[in-house]
């Protein structure tokens, strides 16, 4: 079931104008007596249309479940664009309007939000490794008060780094772009630093502290000649992927990415699990749990399904040749 496109602007015009987002989707089955109240931590700006189509994507899965805003739910959103040091802060905002239930929208969030509540469930998705932060104790049984969805397994990491090497043969030299300290990204590089040696290719970690750090760090690897870039997930990531790839773009650098909207945006190509899905998914989660579930027992579940967009506009502008086998291989192909 899809929104009508006057309720879709709706939703996309709230979403922008303001944190506290009232989605206007139809009812669909018996409601309850109870307004039930969820609060939601997205890692985005409001106006990002990544974040948009997010929205979007759990609103049409709970309108499927029978949830319908003003009816017998309400949801609250906070943006926190990236922005770890206000994270916090936004979630205990969403903490003090009493959910009943807590979503979380990649790492930061989930970890913000467990550790403001250990008793408020939460269902989180886009997270790299629920485990090492401590916000399960294991997949199957997590234990606690949060569940959800990965973003993909580490091995995942690996396959950037020969995507790379088929989208560009004579690169010998690859940057790995890296958030410090990030539980989720030591495993993701770690994984490409496995494979590095079968694929002959020399690796150096950049750090993605903030615009100047990528400016620098990309500057001078460029300068080595016969290089490419793989940028890993990791909470600031989306909010700066719009530099990112117009520095790989300047330095002429052919780059993989972790997410679609990296190559929607310009980015070369991306290699991904579908991101959106993910929060129709934890719709269901969140249903269970208004239901009487709890998220100790729902199991955290990795993506089925990968995708891989390529960007032909930014290949030629590179003046790339992209190799059949990945043109033929892709999912989507930008014009």
């Amino acid at each position: 079931m899809s929104l009508r496109r006057r309720e879709f602007i709706a939703l996309v015009g709230f979403a922008a104008a303001t944190p506290t987002v009232l989605a206007p989707w139809a009812a669909g089955a018996q409601q309850p007596a109870r307004m039930r109240r969820i609060g939601a931590l997205m890692n985005l700006s409001s106006d990002d249309p990544e974040s948009l189509s997010r929205v979007t994507a759990f609103a049409q899965g709970l309108q499927q479940l029978g949830w319908s805003d003003g009816r017998n739910m309400r949801i609250d959103f906070r943006w926190s664009a990236g922005d770890t040091a206000r994270t916090g802060k936004l979630a205990a905002e969403l903490l003090a309007l009493a959910p009943d239930v807590l979503i979380a929208s990649g790492d930061g969030a989930a970890v913000a939000l467990h550790e403001a509540t250990r008793t408020v469930p939460i269902v989180f998705a886009n997270v790299g490794d629920p485990t090492s932060p401590g916000l399960v104790e294991s997949l199957a049984r997590p234990g606690g008060n949060a569940t959800g969805f990965m973003n993909f397994e580490y091995g995942i990491s690996a396959k950037w780094l020969e995507l790379l090497k088929q989208i560009a043969p004579g690169v010998s030299r690859v940057g790995v772009l890296r958030l410090p300290n990030s539980p989720g990204n030591m495993g993701q590089v770690g994984a490409i630093q496995a494979v590095a040696p079968t694929v002959g290719v020399e690796l150096r970690q950049i750090d993605v502290r903030d615009t100047g750090a990528i400016e620098r760090g990309i500057a001078a690897f460029a300068r080595g000649g016969n290089g490419g870039l793989i940028m890993t997930a990791g909470p600031q990531g989306p909010a700066l992927r719009d530099f990112i790839i117009a520095q790989a773009a300047w330095h002429r650098l052919p780059a993989v990415y972790p997410f679609r909207y990296y190559a929607s945006t310009g980015g070369l190509v991306a290699y991904a699990p579908d991101q959106i899905d993910q929060f129709r998914l934890a719709a269901g989660y969140v249903d269970r749990i208004l239901k009487g579930e709890k998220p100790a027992d729902l199991p955290v579940q990795a993506p089925t399904r990968y995708e891989l967009v390529l960007n032909l506009k930014t290949a030629k502008a590179m003046g790339l040749q992209v190799p059949d086998v990945v043109r033929l291989r892709a999912d989507e192909v930008i014009e």
